[in-house]
Formats: structure tokens, C-alpha cells, sequence
């Protein structure tokens, strides 16, 4: 494979559900290509010293091929999605003053579709929210939210009290439902920027073994220990709720075993893969590439097809 030959124009994207090996893709094509700099689409990558959890690339990868848009804030911050689309939009325009393309690589749906769409993005009232916040518990305020908006309902996680809270809180403020801004995200239209797409994707036995895989080494990485030394610094709501921070967070103040936490963390991360697809799987622009049986992630014939497959996209914009 020659790189500059198999790709020309346009930045490039690969998206997919967790544990999909989108990293280490991302990692091999841009090593081929020469003229990428990686850009994370992970809205917990963003926080310092939530590395193990987060599956950040390490020192040795980010020194290799430059990176972008992680370690942004404390875990104490609050961060949002406005915040995260201006850095990563900030960080796109330096690559190209490099005369270098951006390579998109993360799960969050939300996040890239607000660098990619113009989305609207609703204002907040902290007043509200607090309101919204002591009016019950997540399934309650879950359950009302089926009943105002089951769109936005529909592609929350039903645990994730800080989305919940936050459709409606946005609802109060605006008297909009929370699903009407932006175009609309079941709408896909031309990016504001030329970009190709591609999805990554497994069998979903295959992605459920290695869901558990990753979740294996993360606790023999010492993810227990990296929640240890977090929490003294205090963690945002959104940080304390991210998968594997939450549930080692239960184990540690006493809520339940160790065992029990990373069987919860698994779980919770099979139902999130799960929306993950959904969400991709329903943008048009995305060509997928689909994984399984033997076949590695690492290989040249999986690389090739990966290439193959951004080069047939048209760049949208």
C-alpha cells in the first residue's frame, strides 16, 4: 500500500460501538496514509487522568501520531457538547494550516454529529436543572420523559440521570421538546466539512466477547486503583457517571462487590454498543465495514478494506 495514492481530498472519519477496535484502525491507517493527525470523538476521553476507563491511546501511540481533543478539563469540570465541538472544529483548522487532514475516530454519536451538522444547541439555566434534580429519581424523571418526549427518551440510556435532567430542563426553558433542535437527528444532510465515513462493526456475539475482554484488562490494568486516586479530586456528574468510573465508584464506597461492579459495568456497556450502532446505523453517509470470524482488526487485509472503503466515499460537503 502507498500512501497519497489511496486517498486524496477531504478529512476522514470511523465510528462504531466500543470495543469495535476503531483505536487501533484509526492507529494503522494512519500510519499508512502519513498525512492524518487522529482526532478523539469521545466525550469521557476528555478528561485528565481518566485513562484506563476511557481506553486512551498511550504515550507511545499519541508520541507516534499526533492527537487531538483529549485531556482537555479536570474531571471536576462539567464539560458539554458545545464545548467539545468548538475544540475539536479549533483543532481541525490547525490541522489544516498544516496542510494535513483530520482523522475522526470515536463512539459518541452526539459529539460527532455536532462537529459535522449544524446543530442547534439549546441555552441553560442551572436554576431549572436543580429543580429538575430534586424532583425524583432517574427512573421518575426517565418516565416522565417517555410521556413529553419519547424521542429523546429513546435515545437516552434510561440511568443517565444527566441527560435525562438535561432534556428536560431544556423543555422548561424552551417549551421546544428536547429532540426538535438542530436539524433534527433522524435528518442528515451535507457536513460543514468534506469528510468520508466509515463505521466499524462486529457480529454482535463477537462484540459482546470483546466487551468483556476489554473490561477484563481495564481491571487488570488497575482501573480501580486510577478511581482511587480520582475521587479525592472530585468528579463532575458527568465524569461519575461514565461506564466503569460509575460502577467502580459503587464498589468503593460500599454499594457492592467488586465482582458484582464490573459485571454491572459489562452490562451497561453492551447496552450502550447496542445504541451506539443504532444511532450510526441510521445516518446514511456512513459505509460500513464489517468485522468478524478470525479476522483482526491489526490486519493488512482488514487495513486495505478500511482504505478501500474511505477512498469510495464521496466527500460530503
Amino acid at each position: 500500500m502507498t500512501a497519497g495514492h489511496l486517498l486524496t481530498g477531504g478529512h476522514i472519519a470511523l465510528v462504531g460501538p466500543t470495543a469495535s477496535g476503531k483505536s487501533s484502525l484509526a492507529l494503522a491507517a494512519a500510519r499508512v496514509l502519513g498525512d492524518v493527525e487522529i482526532v478523539s470523538v469521545d466525550s469521557m476521553q476528555v478528561y485528565r487522568g481518566m485513562d484506563i476507563g476511557t481506553a486512551k491511546p498511550t504515550a507511545e501511540e499519541r508520541a507516534e501520531i499526533t492527537h487531538h481533543c483529549i485531556d482537555l478539563a479536570d474531571p471536576a469540570e462539567e464539560w458539554t457538547v458545545v464545548r467539545f465541538r468548538d475544540a475539536v472544529r479549533d483543532a481541525i483548522g490547525h490541522v489544516e494550516g498544516r496542510g494535513r487532514r483530520a482523522l475522526l475516530v470515536g463512539g459518541t454519536g452526539l459529539y460527532f454529529r455536532a462537529v459535522v451538522d449544524p446543530l442547534e444547541f439549546p441555552g441553560e439555566d442551572r436554576a431549572i436543572r436543580d429543580a429538575v434534580e430534586r424532583e425524583g429519581s432517574t427512573e421518575a424523571l426517565y418516565a416522565q420523559l417517555i410521556e413529553v418526549d419519547p424521542r429523546a427518551a429513546a435515545r437516552i440510556e434510561p440511568g443517565n440521570r444527566r441527560r435525562v435532567v438535561r432534556a428536560l430542563e431544556v423543555m422548561r426553558l424552551t417549551g421546544r421538546a428536547f429532540s426538535s433542535f438542530g436539524p433534527g437527528l433522524d435528518e442528515y444532510g451535507e457536513p460543514v466539512f468534506p469528510v468520508r465515513v466509515v463505521g466499524a462493526r462486529w457480529p454482535r456475539g463477537i462484540l459482546a466477547e470483546r466487551i468483556s475482554a476489554r473490561l477484563t484488562g481495564m481491571r487488570e490494568r488497575g482501573l480501580v486503583d486510577e478511581v482511587r486516586r480520582l475521587l479525592p479530586q472530585g468528579l463532575s456528574r458527568t465524569a461519575r457517571q461514565a461506564i466503569g468510573y460509575a460502577e467502580v465508584i459503587d464498589h468503593l464506597e460500599g454499594r457492592c462487590t467488586l465482582d458484582e461492579a464490573f459485571a454491572q459495568a459489562e452490562r451497561r456497556t453492551r447496552r450502550f454498543a447496542r445504541r451506539q450502532l443504532k444511532w450510526f446505523e441510521r445516518d446514511p453517509r456512513v459505509s460500513w465495514l464489517d468485522l468478524g470470524g478470525t479476522r483482526s482488526e491489526n490486519s493488512e487485509d482488514t487495513l486495505g478494506e478500511l482504505l478501500e472503503a474511505w477512498s469510495a466515499c464521496p466527500a460530503s460537503a
